[in-house]
């Protein structure tokens, strides 16, 4: 379910939309500085490349996997959930859906130190088709952060922020109700810290080796990544609650506007596009390209990202987005900011009002006209007082596509041929 639906179980009801959006905004501050930490080392010391592809083994007969997507922040996290079976017998659980994250985890009992969630802990002895790696298998010894612990391989994520996972490296069977896939290389987390309270775990849809949408490729006989995502809007503002994430060929449109993937040798695993312009009511702003290319170091590009809330600019391209915005709007009666929001307006006292179009370009000649739900954003609970939702970076030239710029798209990431289509409406 949404984070704001009414029915949804694990909704907060206690906190204001504003403080919901605070609490999220918090959270990306943390996010765009753990993604800025992992350039700025890759620029120092150079990829690391992943050496062992892992495959699941197939046990359906239709060449397809979905699970109902819905946003983790009623959740405690600021990222959208997918909820799957996991082990045998099956045990639902709600798994952060994180394109810039490859190895898969989730808590696991027993707990050295587990956060709160509303389902019970996920319990290894009780699954029949739980595996945990030896020290010496082929799996363990591609691990970069791995230890050995009885003979056990055993991981650690951590990230910039201070939160970490840590336990032993697996492999589980995963189903999405009617279909199922063995063999999938997991984290069994029993340390496990950090902002991610209300999910279970973390399903990682990165392009490395161990990411699920990689494993998952084979079993479903897919030559490589092939998954779909539509992350839903807010349902109280008259957007679906739910919708779904799916894997396999049938997740990939015969048809639609493609734009090709860039893969950073120097920084993994994130997927970069081409942005190669932005429009503000029909014009193209004066920002040169090379602003949103990948740099010999790695640094700059513009990244995709599901965890990632809010769109970031590099300033420059950010100011110049701003005043252009601001000077086509100055007949609407502007607000305070809030929080990284510097272009706001309340608009309590106006039926309606006149909001200038803005426009994503990429390679390939893939223009992403934005709905306006999708860049100008209700910051109070009287849908009064709306703001930009856009933001400039002043410490990072890299840009990042936010999740509240992708809702209502259905997303859908063809490996085999690199290419990204955005379809709007098919959620």
């Amino acid at each position: 379910m949404h984070r704001d639906a009414v029915d949804s179980h694990v909704r907060m009801r206690n906190l204001t939309r504003q403080q919901l959006l605070l609490e999220r905004i918090a959270r990306d501050e943390k996010r765009l500085e753990f993604i800025k930490a992992r350039i700025d080392l890759a620029a120092r010391n150079g990829a690391k490349p992943e050496n062992a592809l892992v495959n699941g083994t197939w046990e359906a007969s239709r060449a397809r996997f979905s699970g109902p997507i819905s946003s983790g922040q009623s959740l405690g996290s600021g990222d959208y959930i997918v909820r799957l079976g996991v082990g045998t017998p099956t045990k639902q659980m709600d798994m952060i859906i994180d394109t810039g994250s490859d190895l898969s985890w989730l808590q696991c009992s027993p707990c050295t130190d587990c956060y709160h969630e509303p389902d019970p802990v996920f319990s290894p002895s009780r699954s029949s088709s739980y595996k945990q790696f030896t020290c010496s298998s082929t799996m363990c010894q591609s691990l970069g952060n791995r230890g050995c612990q009885r003979n056990g391989c055993t991981y650690e994520l951590s990230y910039d922020d201070g939160s970490v996972s840590s336990g032993n490296l697996a492999s589980e069977t995963f189903s999405d109700g009617s279909s199922s896939v063995s063999n999938i290389v997991f984290g069994c987390g029993h340390d496990n810290e950090g902002d991610f309270s209300g999910a279970d775990g973390l399903i990682g849809l990165g392009i490395g080796a161990l990411s699920f949408a990689r494993q998952i490729a084979s079993p479903l006989r897919s030559s490589d990544i092939e998954f779909s995502y539509c992350l839903p809007v807010d349902s109280s503002n008259g957007g679906k609650s739910s919708s779904s994430l799916i894997f396999g060929n049938s997740a990939i449109p015969s048809e639609g506007q493609f734009t090709t993937y860039l893969i950073n040798p120097s920084v993994g695993p994130f997927y970069y596009l081409q942005l190669t312009g932005i429009s503000i009511a029909g014009s193209l702003l004066s920002i040169p390209v090379s602003t949103f290319e990948i740099r010999r170091d790695g640094s700059g590009g513009v990244i995709l990202d599901t965890g990632t809330t809010v769109t970031r600019l590099p300033m420059s391209a950010y100011v110049v987005m701003r005043n252009v915005f601001r000077a086509l709007t100055r007949n609407l009666p502007s607000a305070s900011p809030v929080s990284i929001f510097d272009t706001c307006y309340d608009l309590s006292g106006l039926q309606s009002a006149s909001i200038p179009s803005v426009q994503l370009h990429f390679q390939d000649e893939m223009d992403l006209n934005l709905p306006v739900t999708n860049y100008m954003l209700s910051v109070d609970d009287d849908n009064s007082i709306y703001c930009l939702a856009f933001a400039g970076t002043a410490f990072s030239e890299v840009s990042i596509i936010g999740n509240i710029q992708q809702q209502g798209y259905r997303i859908a990431i063809d490996g085999e041929n690199i290419r990204i289509a955005f379809i709007p409406g098919q959620c």
